[in-house]
């Protein structure tokens, strides 16, 4: 467990919801929320499932809400945030991080498939924000929209996640514009590879995972807690003139390279050039 930095009661008062928040980096997310005072209300297409987290969550204290509903439906996207409104008394924070990922060869795609990831993750986060509007606009609240690094560069097999993502990206950024007047601020997440997820256990199992590992400067992956953590600063009093951004949290991945040359054989030859160089 981390050692929050923030009071325990940092968001008491404030009702999150939070899309996908049954399982994964958004029950993280969840988690963190809770145990800050928040009350907490989820949503996903699996009632055992958001049954179970809201039994965890409920033993930080705070008030809980589960509600089932598919985010591609805009008349379900409603019905759960009016209904968690009228649980919670009104809604704080919206965290939209309901997605559908799985790896595939673009040539192998299908429009369908390709179509799917769109609706959950892209026409998804606009359904749930546009719904959550006038709540948000009366309480002038947050949105955070969960997103990805895997479109800041070429990703292979996650072609259609990429264009999902991307699109997320610029959604938060023309609604913290053009909502900014009403009080209401959006925001990003950018998450790397998390370990204690089954996404990660499914796409980059055993081997493959320790490759990536070694690929990350930090040299680990990053914890759903983690994620938490980050948007609990979004949420924060200290993030309060922050809109528009996407925080990358994901121990630099997407900036490294991996090198061509083991560092053990460069170290080499630096040290034998060293060994050339005439003393000054």
């Amino acid at each position: 467990m981390l050692t929050s930095p923030f009071k325990s009661d940092v968001l008491k008062g404030r009702v999150a919801l939070i899309t996908g928040g049954g399982s994964g980096i958004n029950f993280g997310i969840a988690k963190v929320f809770a145990s800050h005072g928040a009350d907490v209300a989820i949503m996903g297409r699996r009632e055992e499932v958001l049954k179970a987290a809201v039994a965890e969550l409920s033993k930080f204290g705070g008030k809980t809400f589960y509600k089932t509903g598919d985010v591609r439906d805009a008349e379900a996207c409603e019905a759960v945030i009016n209904a968690t409104a009228e649980a919670l008394g009104g809604i704080d924070i919206l965290i939209n991080g309901a997605a559908g990922n799985f790896l595939c060869p673009p040539e192998m795609l299908s429009s369908n498939g390709f179509k799917t990831v769109i609706d959950i993750d892209l026409n998804g986060t606009f359904n749930m924000s546009r719904c959550a509007f006038t709540h948000l606009k009366k309480s002038q609240g947050l949105i955070i929209n969960i997103s990805a690094t895997l479109h800041y560069k070429g990703t292979p097999f996650q072609s259609h996640v990429s264009a999902a993502k991307a699109g997320i990206d610029a959604l938060t950024i023309n609604l913290a514009a053009e909502w900014g007047p009403f009080g209401i601020r959006v925001c990003g997440i950018a998450p790397g590879p998390i370990g204690d997820t089954e996404g990660m256990r499914r796409l980059a199992p055993g081997e493959i995972g320790e490759k990536l590992k070694q690929a990350i400067p930090l040299k680990r992956y990053g914890t759903t807690e983690e994620i938490g953590m980050a948007a609990l600063f979004l949420s924060s009093s200290a993030a309060q003139y922050i809109t528009g951004e996407t925080l990358v949290v994901d121990g630099g991945e997407w900036l490294a390279r991996p090198s061509p040359v083991p560092r053990e054989l460069v170290e080499k030859m630096v040290a034998a050039q060293t060994r050339k160089e005439p003393s000054a």
